[in-house]
Formats: structure tokens, C-alpha cells, sequence
């Protein structure tokens, strides 16, 4: 007869869908954005039909990016003399990122969103955090189903509104799975 030990199925139960998990000790700082990343991962786990490889944290690189930024500006009308005087580098995070520890990059397949200048490929900044008031382009999740569409809230009825003539607005029922997972903040668009 055994004594003491661990029996199968026993303890509190993962909230990561039965992932094994395990206790970790981080430095303070890096809390804020393991514990966002998490959460994510545990709405990533609840979808049924959503794709893991469009879904990435920022908060996975922490390094710093910086770029030079040349001191005048480019012009899109008539040609100027060309001044190859740097002027700083610049870190992408500060002008793209105004939460870290809340931010995400998803990236759009399909071309709903390009009345709003979001093309499939594009990768979207979406700030968890902040506040998806009407008229907002949001990321949510609708009965399992991921999207990018204009959050439109009119007499206590809410719609998923796309940017291109050929879709139509998407109504959200009451009782409907609905979840918005954040504002888009900025477009990474390469291109052509």
C-alpha cells in the first residue's frame, strides 16, 4: 500500500486547455508583460479555428530597434536636393507602441479592411488595453471566429463593420460568443 505521492488527475486544473504547467521566477519588471502574453495565450487557446502562427506578443522582443532617421524630410510632390545629414536613430517601439506590455501583432489575411488601408499581410499593433469606443478599427472574436473590422455601438446594438463594399457588416447578437481582444493602433505595410 502506497503512501503519499502523486495521484493521477489530482490538484487544480490548468487553465491552459491541460497544458503540464510549471512555477517560474521572473524579474519584477518582465511581470506585467509574461502575465498579458499569457492571457493571450489562454484566449489563443479558446479559439477553434484560429491560425497560432498570425499571433504574436511584442512583448517577446524586448530589444530595442532602432533605425536612422535622416534630418529632412521625403517629399511626394516635386523632387529636392537629397541631404544625407543623419539626424538620430530612432527606436520603432516609442512611435508604435504606447503600451507594451499590452501590445500584440496580429497579421490580416483577406482584404475586408482595405477602405481603412489594412491589406492581407499587413501586420496590425493592437493595443489590448485600450478602449474599444465606436468607430475604432478592432481585433475580436466572434463565436470562435477571429476579425478585423470598425466597431460600430448605436442603440445598444453592436456591429462588426468592414472597409470594403464587396462584405457585408456583421451583426453581433446578444447572446453571441464575443470577445474584443484590442484597438488597432498602427499598419506595418510593405510596399510593392
Amino acid at each position: 500500500m502506497g503512501h503519499g505521492g502523486k495521484r493521477q488527475g489530482a490538484g487544480r486544473k490548468s487553465a491552459f486547455g491541460g497544458d503540464k504547467t510549471v512555477a517560474i521566477r521572473v524579474p519584477e519588471p518582465l511581470k506585467p508583460v509574461l502575465e498579458a502574453w499569457l492571457l493571450d495565450y489562454r484566449h489563443w487557446r479558446t479559439l477553434q479555428h484560429s491560425q497560432a502562427s498570425d499571433f504574436r506578443t511584442l512583448g517577446q522582443n524586448l530589444s530595442e530597434m532602432s533605425l536612422p532617421l535622416f534630418a529632412s524630410s521625403v517629399p511626394a510632390g516635386s523632387p529636392v536636393a537629397a541631404d544625407d545629414l543623419k539626424e538620430a536613430d530612432i527606436d520603432l517601439n516609442t512611435h508604435l507602441v504606447s503600451r507594451p506590455g499590452s501590445t500584440f501583432l496580429a497579421t490580416v489575411k483577406g482584404d475586408s479592411m482595405i477602405g481603412a488601408g489594412i491589406h492581407d499581410g499587413d501586420l496590425l499593433v493592437v493595443e489590448r488595453n485600450a478602449e474599444p469606443r465606436n468607430g475604432k478599427v478592432v481585433v475580436a472574436v466572434l463565436n470562435g471566429e477571429l476579425t478585423v473590422k470598425r466597431l460600430d455601438k448605436q442603440h445598444g446594438r453592436v456591429r462588426l463593420l468592414p472597409e470594403n463594399p464587396a462584405f457585408s457588416p456583421i451583426e453581433v447578437p446578444e447572446d453571441a460568443s464575443f470577445h474584443i481582444w484590442g484597438v488597432v493602433s498602427s499598419v506595418i505595410h510593405k510596399v510593392d
